[in-house]
């Protein structure tokens, strides 16, 4: 994949403030923030390997599907929806738009459902192996939190991303393929409830 500068100091800002607003949020909001002691650099740590890495391979493998169609496609930070999730956070809730992958060229709307899929895809083939890791080794301790937090927050991604509006991915998948917009959507919603009950 080709990447300008400009767009890698997108993705870095976007996945630093994202794994900012989730460690916020995960920690207790605005108190725990204030606090700002080692506690807070662990839960931070936590949150880049689950929502920061989540977010992350999301925009980058919409960026590679749609590169693999020969498509131009960049992926741009939305700096304003990344301070209001940081400051929403603090007040225990997230709405992240963090950025989006932006396409040209020629697009039907068979590729553009794919492209779309790809984001949600990622996050549900995560959120399936970090289940598999918590039935290998258990969700007990540090480690126990990382995976318990890496399956509940990329089901979370590719749920919430599923949404059938633009401009979410879901939107662009039904338009396409009603069937692998249900077929996602319930393995998603399956797999957040599941992140409650294991």
């Amino acid at each position: 994949m080709k990447f300008s500068l400009k767009e890698k100091k997108d993705l870095l800002f976007a996945g630093f403030m994202i794994s900012l607003a989730f460690a916020i949020l995960l920690s207790g909001g605005y108190k725990s923030f204030l606090t700002f002691n080692s506690v807070f650099f662990i839960v931070f740590f936590i949150a880049f390997l689950t929502a920061g890495a989540g977010f992350l391979l999301h925009e980058l493998m919409h960026k590679y599907v749609a590169q693999s169609y020969g498509l131009y496609a960049e992926f741009r930070a939305f700096y304003n929806m990344l301070w209001l999730a940081v400051l929403f956070s603090l007040f225990g809730f997230i709405i992240a738009a963090p950025g989006a992958v932006f396409i040209r060229g020629n697009i039907t709307k068979k590729t553009n459902g794919k492209i779309s899929l790809a984001g949600p895809a990622t996050n549900i083939i995560l959120a399936i192996i970090f289940l598999f890791l918590i039935l290998l080794f258990g969700n007990q301790g540090l480690v126990g939190n990382i995976l318990n937090y890496g399956l509940a927050i990329n089901a979370l991604l590719a749920a919430f991303n599923m949404i059938p509006i633009m401009p979410f991915d879901g939107a662009k998948i039904i338009a396409w393929n009603k069937g692998a917009y249900f077929t996602a959507l319930t393995i998603a919603v399956g797999l957040y409830i599941l992140s409650w009950t294991i």
